[in-house]
């Protein structure tokens, strides 16, 4: 398997999520390059004359061209793609000595994230050594993302004129970044967020539907039927996240939060 067919194993968004959706809201971050299996590439690269201890840069080249077409290729292919990816390749220690060598085979370790900081291993193939080395470099994942213009005390609910979008490297955030407006407007602000601040999954969180304590209807679904009945919520409710109801007769029920203050069990 070559890097091209390694790329195309990268998970693009995670699981029980419908893809715009995971896009949209970047969840544990799905967007990441993340590699399952680093097998050896097929490309090799035969060199005029040994490569020496002073050939670092040419090194890192290599590195590069064998790297960069295929990540480019691989996340043009993706038609749910939102990102634009950047290799900026790192130089090797100055103090290394390294044994001339004739052919030189470029590879990823066991479990490289393509994300951010990485590295992708050269080794050689024929010479008196047979080294291995590894060259720094960074993958960034241009893409949208909305940039806030002003600062927004915690608990208020943002609106479209809080931000503005732009093109950031999804790579350099610490969680997932929102891509859509429908992912954080109307959502309130968890803590206070301060102006030029890339909007960010752990920023924000959906209003409740109901408050603890509130009365609600409780509709539980069996096969060609339904019952209705009421309760009493036990905690906030948030469409779409589960729920405990406490029934009339007393029982505890945990539910799924829906719109107009319903609560669905499915029996």
């Amino acid at each position: 398997m070559n890097v091209q067919q390694t790329l195309t194993r990268i998970r693009l968004a995670p699981s029980g999520l419908p893809r715009p959706a995971a896009w949209a809201l970047g969840c544990a971050w799905g967007l990441s390059l993340v590699l399952f299996a680093a097998a050896p590439a097929s490309a090799q690269y035969a060199a005029a004359q040994a490569v020496t201890a002073n050939d670092r840069a040419l090194l890192a080249q290599m590195a590069r061209d064998w790297l960069t077409p295929a990540l480019e290729s691989t996340m043009a292919d993706n038609p749910d793609n939102l990102l634009r990816p950047e290799v900026i390749m790192g130089a090797l220690d100055s103090r290394l000595r390294l044994a001339p060598c004739q052919r030189i085979e470029p590879f990823l370790p066991p479990g490289t994230r393509l994300w951010g900081r990485s590295r992708v291993g050269l080794r050689c193939l024929e010479g008196r050594v047979h080294w291995k080395v590894y060259v720094p470099v960074t993958v960034k994942a241009w893409g949208p993302a909305w940039v806030l213009r002003r600062a927004v005390p915690s608990g208020t609910v943002l609106t479209q004129d809080d931000a503005d979008l732009a093109e950031m490297d999804w790579a350099e955030q610490a969680s997932s970044v929102l891509a859509t407006p429908e992912s954080w407007i109307g959502q309130e602000a968890v803590f206070a967020l301060q102006p030029g601040h890339t909007l960010r999954a752990n920023m924000v969180r959906p209003l409740p539907a109901f408050s603890r304590g509130a009365l609600v209807r409780v509709k539980s679904i069996g096969s060609g039927f339904h019952v209705v009945a009421s309760g009493q919520a036990m905690e906030d409710g948030v469409v779409g996240q589960p729920v405990r109801v406490k029934l009339d007769g007393g029982r505890t029920i945990t539910g799924m939060v829906r719109k107009g203050q319903v609560v669905e069990v499915k029996l």
